[in-house]
């Protein structure tokens, strides 16, 4: 298996495992170059990874029965995949089985959906649209979006609890692209939440931060398609304890 971290929010008892592949995509800001724990260490994530040089990638990895042997004195409500692309580990659906059946808790998968996994034993999906027009995407992750956009809709008609997640990067995926997003998506469903999470800037990339005024008129026209639609602003706090590192 290749778990090279959990973290585990006590507030909520929430479990992180992070999970390293070869990621499907080459987004051009993507954290894990620079970042390879949970953001919920920090007191401020953003401004850390602000100023870091690019990270090594990790070396040591978790076998399955370590992962579990790990989890064992847990309580786990909520169990969280993330990294650099989850849903590509083979034995991502042996562990959420196991969480299933000994935990009984609730499996989120966040993924970019390029690669339909077995979602089995996951209860929710909370998918990175990137852009809907195939130039951006391809300018800011390095290949089309077509399948992505298409297990999009297969995600939805399988009727999970599918979320859609995109980042309003200046000068890049601005609130109109957004709106092109949010459109896609209602044509599926317009139920579906839909969430619009500020850019700050990462090292060797040009854009700046994303202002609050910026996403929240992304949000209006958003709006306009979608009936539940959320920010994530860079001035918000965590709720919540600070996470401890279990691995």
């Amino acid at each position: 298996m290749k778990v090279y971290h959990i973290a585990y929010e006590p507030s909520y008892e929430s479990v992180d495992i992070h999970i390293w592949t070869k990621c499907t995509l080459d987004c051009r800001a993507c954290y894990t170059n620079w970042e390879l724990y949970d953001f919920s260490l920090y007191d401020d994530a953003t401004t850390e990874i602000m100023n870091r040089e690019r990270q090594t990638p990790p070396d040591k990895f978790l076998t399955y029965d370590e992962v579990i042997n790990l989890l064992t004195p847990l309580k786990i409500k909520y169990a969280v995949f993330m990294g650099t692309e989850a849903a590509l580990d083979p034995e991502l659906p042996r562990l959420t089985k196991e969480l299933h059946e000994k935990w009984h808790s609730y499996n989120i998968l966040l993924t970019n959906g390029i690669v339909m996994p077995d979602l089995t034993d996951i209860d929710q999906v909370i998918f990175s649209i990137k852009a809907f027009s195939e130039d951006i995407y391809r300018k800011y992750t390095g290949r089309n979006n077509k399948s992505a956009l298409k297990n999009f809709a297969e995600i939805a008609r399988m009727g999970k609890n599918l979320h859609a997640e995109v980042v309003l990067i200046p000068e890049l995926i601005e609130a109109e692209e957004i709106e092109k997003v949010a459109e896609f998506v209602a044509s599926i469903d317009p139920n579906i939440p839909f969430r619009i999470d500020a850019y700050f800037p990462v090292p060797e990339c040009p854009w700046r931060a994303a202002s609050n005024a910026e996403v929240e008129y992304a949000a209006e026209l958003a709006k306009k398609h979608m009936k539940q639609v959320t920010i994530l602003t860079l001035d918000m706090k965590r709720i919540g304890d600070k996470a401890v590192r279990i691995f």
